[in-house]
C-alpha cells in the first residue's frame, strides 16, 4: 500500500509498546524499525491467515486476534484471509506427516461460523476503519501454471528443506511430498496478492510468512513485517495447550460452563501466559497477579479469576458468575449444575451411541476408553457404566469429570 500520514493514527507510546511487546516472539526485520514506523502516524495494513481445519476458532488463536484489536484501535487497516484454497493442499507445519487436504464442500462448512466466532474480538461493524474479510482462493485459483514455476523459481529445494518438519521427515524416512512444497509458495503469494505492510501469525508459520517477505521484495519491491506470536505451551513440559489437530482447543463458541471447567483443567504453570496472551486485563494486573503465584497463593484461585475473565470476554460477566458457580458447585461440593443438558433418547439405542451423536463424545472408541476407565456414572443410581454396549436408559451422567447429561 501507499503509505499516507493519518490523523486518525493513534501515536501512544505507551499503546504501541504493548502492541509490538504482549505475546510477541519475533518482529521481522526488527522490533525498533516497527516502532518507529507505528509511531510515525502512517496507517498500514496487517493480516492474519486462518487455515479452516475446523469449524471453531479456539483460545490459542485469540492471541492472534488480540494484537490484531490492539493495531485496530491504533488505527490501522486490518485483514483476516481466509485460507480457503490453502486448506486444500494442507500445511504440515506443526506435523511430522502430511495432513489430509480438505474438499471444497468441508471448508465451507468450516467457515459456517468464523466471522460470528472472530467477531467476538474484532470489531467487524466498525464503518469508520472497516476490517476486511478475504479467501485466498480469489487470487491463488487464478494463477497459470507459467506463474506457479515463476513463483517457484525465488526458492531453492534446499532452502525449502531448511523447514524444520520437512528437515525431521526427511531424517525419519517419512515421505516428503512435492506439493507440500507450494503451501509457503502460495501463502507466501497472499502478502503479494493483498499488498499489506506486516503478517502476523504463530511461531509456527515463520517459515512461510518468511516466504512472503521475500515475494514482496521481488514483486512489490519493498519489506513487509512479519509479527511473530507465541504459542500457547505448558512451560514445563512444552506441550501445546491449544491444538485443532489434537482436539485440546478451547473452542470460543463453547458453552459458559464448557469453557470454564477446561480452562480450569489446564496446567498451572500456564497461568501467567494465559492471562497474557488470552485476555484484556493490563500488564500491571497481570503482574500483580503473579506476585501472588510467587507469594505461594493457592494457584486454583487465579485460575478460577482466569476462567472467569475469559469466560466474560465471551460469555458476558453473568454468564461467567453462573459458570463459576456451577463449576464450584460440581467441583467442590460435589454437586450437579444447574443448567444440565437434557436430551431424548430412544431405549433400542446404545447408551455410547447417544452421546457420540449427541457430541459429548467423539467417538466409539473415546466411549469404550471412558467406560473402561470407569469415568461414566449414573449420579442417580451411583452405578458406573461398565459395559459399553449399555442401552440407553434414563437418568442423569456424569462423563469424565466436566460433562453432564440428562436423558429423559
Amino acid at each position: 500500500m501507499i503509505w499516507k500520514k493519518n490523523t486518525s493514527i493513534d501515536t501512544d507510546k505507551e499503546k504501541i509498546e504493548e502492541a509490538i511487546s504482549r505475546s510477541i516472539d519475533t518482529i521481522y526485520p526488527s522490533r525498533d524499525a516497527l516502532r518507529e514506523l507505528l509511531l510515525s502516524g502512517k496507517q498500514i495494513s496487517v493480516y492474519v491467515g486462518i487455515d479452516p481445519t475446523a469449524d471453531y476458532v479456539h483460545l490459542g488463536h485469540s492471541t492472534n486476534y488480540l494484537i490484531l484489536e490492539r493495531l485496530h484501535k491504533l488505527g490501522h487497516k486490518i485483514i483476516v484471509l481466509v485460507g480457503d484454497f490453502t486448506a486444500m493442499i494442507g500445511d504440515p507445519s506443526d506435523k511430522t506427516s502430511a495432513r489430509i487436504p480438505l474438499t471444497e464442500k468441508d471448508v465451507q462448512k468450516n467457515l459456517t461460523s468464523f466471522k460470528q466466532q472472530i467477531g467476538k474480538i474484532l470489531d467487524f461493524k466498525n464503518k469508520q476503519n472497516p476490517i476486511e474479510f478475504r479467501f485466498n482462493s480469489e487470487w491463488l485459483a487464478k494463477l497459470s501454471l507459467k506463474k506457479i514455476i515463476e513463483l517457484s523459481s525465488n526458492f531453492t529445494v534446499q532452502h525449502m528443506l531448511e523447514r524444520d518438519m520437512f528437515e525431521k521427515r526427511m531424517q525419519e524416512k517419512k515421505p516428503l511430498f512435492v506439493h507440500e512444497f507450494f503451501y509457503p509458495l502460495l501463502q507466501g503469494y497472499d502478502s503479494v496478492a493483498l499488498a499489506v505492510d506486516m503478517e502476523i501469525g504463530g511461531t509456527d508459520q515463520t517459515f512461510n510468512m518468511l516466504a512472503g517477505r521475500t515475494l514482496v521484495k521481488r514483486y512489490l519491491n519493498r519489506d513487509k513485517f512479519v509479527m511473530t506470536t507465541t504459542l500457547l505451551e505448558n512451560p514445563v513440559t512444552g506441550e501445546k495447550l491449544m491444538s485443532k489437530s489434537l482436539g485440546t482447543g478451547i473452542g470460543l463458541n463453547e458453552s459458559a460452563e464448557n469453557m470454564f471447567g477446561k480452562i480450569m483443567a489446564l496446567a498451572d504453570e500456564g497461568i501467567e501466559q494465559m492471562f497474557t496472551d488470552c485476555t484484556r486485563l493490563s500488564r500491571i494486573q497481570i503482574a500483580e497477579k503473579k506476585d501472588r503465584l510467587m507469594a505461594g497463593e493457592n494457584p486454583k484461585n487465579l485460575k478460577i479469576e482466569l476462567a472467569h475473565e475469559i469466560v466474560g470476554m465471551y460469555h458476558g460477566v453473568q454468564a461467567a458468575d453462573r459458570a463459576q458457580k456451577n463449576f464450584q458447585e460440581v467441583f467442590s461440593a460435589g454437586g450437579v449444575p444447574e443448567n444440565i443438558l437434557t436430551i431424548s433418547a430412544d431405549s433400542t439405542k446404545l447408551l455410547g451411541d447417544v452421546f457420540v451423536d449427541e457430541g459429548s463424545v467423539s467417538s466409539k472408541t473415546q466411549w469404550r476408553r471412558l467406560v473402561e476407565e470407569g469415568a461414566v456414572v449414573n449420579i442417580e443410581t451411583k452405578e458406573k457404566i461398565l459395559d459399553p454396549f449399555t442401552r440407553a436408559h434414563h437418568g442423569t451422567y456424569r462423563i469424565g469429570k466436566k460433562t453432564f447429561i440428562r436423558i429423559e
